[in-house]
Order: C-alpha cells, then sequence, then structure tokens
C-alpha cells in the first residue's frame, strides 16, 4: 500500500505541477479542481489517500506517512495559491479534502465544481488587495 500511494503521489504533484505552470492564483484553483474532477471520475473508489486512510487509521503503518506528506503537500500548495497566507491556504485545503470525501461518499464529481467555486470567493475575499488597510 505505502508503494502503491509513493507512485501515485508522485504521478499526481507531477501532473499537477506541469497543468499549474504560469497559472494565476484563480485559475490554479480552477486547474486543482478540474484535474481532481479528471482523476475522480478515473477511479470508482476516488481519493487514495482518503480511502488508505479509512482503511488504517491513524496506525503506525508505514502508509500513514505517505497519506499525511500527501496531505502536507496539497496544504502547501493552497498556501501557496494563497499567495503565502496560511490562514486562507488551510480554508482552501479544508474545501478540498472535504470535497474529496464527499465525491468519494457520494459518487458526485460535481462537489468539485462546487468547492472550487467556495475556494474562488473566499480566495477573493480573503485577497489582501480586497481587504483594504488593517485598523
Amino acid at each position: 500500500m505505502a508503494c502503491y500511494l509513493q507512485q501515485r503521489a508522485h504521478a499526481w504533484q507531477g501532473e499537477l505541477l506541469k497543468a499549474l505552470t504560469g497559472a494565476s492564483p484563480a485559475k490554479g484553483l480552477d486547474v486543482v479542481y478540474r484535474h481532481t474532477a479528471q482523476w475522480a471520475t478515473g477511479t470508482p473508489r476516488r481519493c487514495a489517500f482518503v480511502n488508505a486512510w479509512a482503511e488504517i487509521g491513524a496506525s503506525d503503518h508505514e502508509a500513514a506517512d505517505f497519506i499525511r506528506a500527501e496531505k502536507a503537500w496539497m496544504l502547501a500548495l493552497f498556501t501557496q495559491i494563497a499567495s503565502g497566507d496560511q490562514n486562507t491556504g488551510t480554508l482552501l485545503h479544508l474545501l478540498y479534502e472535504g470535497a474529496q470525501v464527499s465525491a468519494s461518499i457520494q459518487g458526485d464529481p460535481k462537489v468539485f465544481t462546487q468547492a472550487c467555486a467556495a475556494s474562488q470567493e473566499l480566495l477573493v475575499r480573503r485577497s489582501p488587495s480586497e481587504q483594504g488597510p488593517h485598523r
């Protein structure tokens, strides 16, 4: 399982980084969710990392480290999309992970479109240029 997850993470991250090259933050969110929806529709059980965690839980299984590393990588990616704002990156990541679980349970990839729209709205609302001066 650990080897499979490592290979899956490598393939996913490489493909996603290639697709994100030169993308603005708003476009980056579209790219992430579009790619996620494509991967989800090609895999009946959806996210391999969510499924693996459901199987092994918070155990000392060697796959747990790969699952945590993949989730940390996605958090870092969303923080980068949020122009380094850790709080916004965390919220974007939570929306994404919620969509992953919902798509797995509901079997409906349209949740990625909904989560992307919510993420776009959050990004606009949290944008420093949109917030004005701090008081």
